[in-house]
């Protein structure tokens, strides 16, 4: 399916939060939570795959994309506090989160205080690997995937980051480098798939294995050829690993109004 995604605004969280929309009304919501300085856009390959069989809603966390944030940048239990009050707040609690990067960590933080706002989860490419947990590896690993993703990724990012900003990256990359997601993954109940592109550096294979270990339901899936962002880069195939997860009847959650 294509066509231009809704934007949808919810005031929640002490701000005023943006959500993209894309795929029928009546059929069951996926919620995307995007990487450090990402937005509901590079989401947006991914929700054109899914959106005939879902209604792909792509949140922007407070301080990126169209959600404006603090002056000082949210931790990380920040960003899930505020994750949990959107979801909260617009019924959709229970739906299916599929998350990237970094988002990783914002979900399974969000299993740590709302573990009822959580169905099934899909942490694709989850950080951060506590084998490398300095900027320097961090940094470099991201740059080794550069060219493993799609050359137009460059460009959604650029505007991304500069709409963020460098002090607000920084700060919200430091929190997550100082985050222990390892020792908070027995926290998320429900079945969680972990995804990642078979050429990706900033998840290694043995990480992302680590990480199904300490989950109580959790699977591996590998995408072959494909490297850290497969909701931009590799839409497709991470659609086709979602498509079981949802409901088979209609909407379980809807927004009210």
């Amino acid at each position: 399916m294509t066509g231009r995604p809704a934007a949808e605004f919810t005031e929640v969280a002490g701000t005023r939060v943006h959500a993209s929309v894309l795929g029928p009304a009546d059929a069951p919501d996926v919620v995307c939570v995007p990487g450090l300085g990402c937005s509901h856009r590079y989401f947006l390959p991914f929700a054109r795959r899914l959106a005939p069989a879902a209604r792909v809603v792509a949140v922007d966390l407070p301080g990126f994309g169209r959600t404006p944030g603090p002056r000082t940048a949210l931790d990380v239990r920040g960003l899930s506090l505020a994750l949990a009050h959107w979801l909260r707040a617009t019924g959709r609690d229970g739906v299916p989160l599929v998350a990237n990067s970094a988002g990783c960590q914002v979900v399974v933080d969000l299993a740590v205080h709302s573990p009822d706002l959580l169905g099934p989860v899909v942490l694709n490419g989850p950080t951060m690997d506590r084998h490398a947990r300095s900027p320097l590896r961090q940094i470099g690993r991201l740059l080794a995937g550069a060219p493993r993703e799609r050359p137009t990724l460059g460009l959604v990012l650029v505007k991304d980051y500069f709409e963020a900003g460098p002090r607000r990256i920084i700060t919200t990359f430091r929190y997550l480098l100082a985050d222990p997601v390892e020792q908070k993954l027995h926290h998320v109940r429900t079945p969680a798939l972990v995804v990642r592109g078979s050429r990706d550096p900033v998840a290694p294979g043995p990480w992302a294995r680590e990480v199904v270990a300490l989950l109580p339901d959790g699977r591996y899936v590998e995408v072959p050829g494909a490297g850290h962002t497969l909701n931009y880069s590799a839409p497709e195939e991470l659609a086709a690993i979602v498509r079981p997860l949802l409901p088979r009847a209609g909407p379980q959650h809807r927004r009210e109004g």
